[in-house]
């Protein structure tokens, strides 16, 4: 009897069901602080209301504050997208989740990061759960 509920156990376990997704690429190379995209290249404020059209982009209303972690170098003809986080009182829920924005609803009022460094992204940087 305990080795039959040893095996649904196991069974129950592995057939957990995974919903992440890999999203399409917004470009093929990013602009950062370090290796890892780890340090804040800046500050901006946003100009403007964004609303995530999917999981790879953050909501981001106008006037809050924003930390850019880093710049996608666009391929031509595509738009210019930055990652980053959102911090206010409002999408409290946003709030320390890095996404995709337009690099054109914000507006840079500090830069941290004077050596930068041009990369490759990955899958993992369009990666959605």
């Amino acid at each position: 009897m305990n080795y039959s509920l040893g095996i649904l156990l196991c069974v129950g376990l592995l057939h957990q069901t995974a919903w992440a997704v890999f999203m399409d690429k917004l470009a093929d190379k990013k602009i950062c602080g370090d290796a890892e995209c780890s340090y804040v290249l800046s500050m901006a404020t946003a100009l403007d209301d964004f609303i995530a059209p999917d999981c790879r982009f953050v909501n981001i209303k106008k006037g809050q504050m924003v930390y850019v972690y880093s710049k996608l170098i666009p391929a031509e003809g595509s738009g210019v997208f930055w990652s980053g986080s959102v911090y206010s009182d409002r999408y409290v829920d946003q709030m320390g989740r890095i996404g995709y924005f337009p690099a054109t609803i914000v507006k840079e009022t500090n830069k941290f990061a004077d050596n930068t460094m041009s990369m490759q992204t990955t899958d993992m940087d369009f990666y959605c759960e």
